[in-house]
């Protein structure tokens, strides 16, 4: 992309990174997803501290709204909107920093699922921040969001507390579109949902 615009600004005459080949890559191998018996697990082994009383509604609405780690830690309560039963993706963070998503489809209202629902009202009557600018999964003592050492941390042993295979925090997202696509979503349903930008990554 540097040497093509380049080449069109005239400050180069060709792009050498053409000439490159692509190393191979098995798509199939990339997409993780866990199944219903994995992801009851993965919550059962979440601990009943004051942590895992946000961890477990958060690893919950990863897989089941397919947000991404970024948004769900930006996530603010007037985004849920109870009624429609909708969540609002307008922020994310990323690299201790508050921003817009990171494309104008990534701002967008996806489906909140009534036993998600349920964990959110639970949470919100626990949680001392329940104002409608607090974060829905912030941080019970301080209010911000969880060190990302320690949520690493904290989500790698409770997969292994609940014997679940080595999956990313990102591979929740793909649980919730690989089950959305299973029940016959159509793809450009879940293009939306998913806030992909281009449709061959939703597919």
């Amino acid at each position: 992309s540097v040497f093509e615009h380049g080449r069109r600004k005239g400050w180069a005459t060709v792009n050498p990174c053409k000439l490159a080949e692509y190393p191979e890559s098995d798509t199939e191998a990339e997409i993780r997803f866990l199944t219903d018996d994995e992801l009851g697990r993965l919550l059962a082994a979440v601990p009943d501290d004051d942590l895992g009383v946000v961890e477990r509604p958060m690893y919950l609405m990863a897989a089941m709204s397919g947000l991404r780690q970024g948004e769900l830690l930006a996530l603010r309560w007037l985004d849920v909107d109870w009624l429609a039963s909708r969540v609002r993706v307008r922020q994310n963070f990323v690299r201790g920093q508050f921003g817009t998503p990171k494309s104008k489809r990534s701002t967008r209202s996806v489906p909140l699922a009534l036993r998600v629902a349920r964990e959110l009202e639970a949470l919100s009557s626990r949680t001392p921040f329940a104002a409608d600018e607090d974060l829905v999964f912030a941080h019970p003592h301080t209010g911000k969001p969880v060190d990302r050492s320690k949520r690493v941390m904290r989500y790698k042993r409770a997969l292994r507390r609940g014997g679940v295979r080595e999956v990313r925090f990102h591979d929740l997202r793909h649980t919730f579109g690989t089950r959305c696509a299973a029940t016959g979503v159509p793809m450009r349903t879940l293009q939306e949902w998913m806030g992909h930008r281009d449709f061959k990554t939703t597919l």
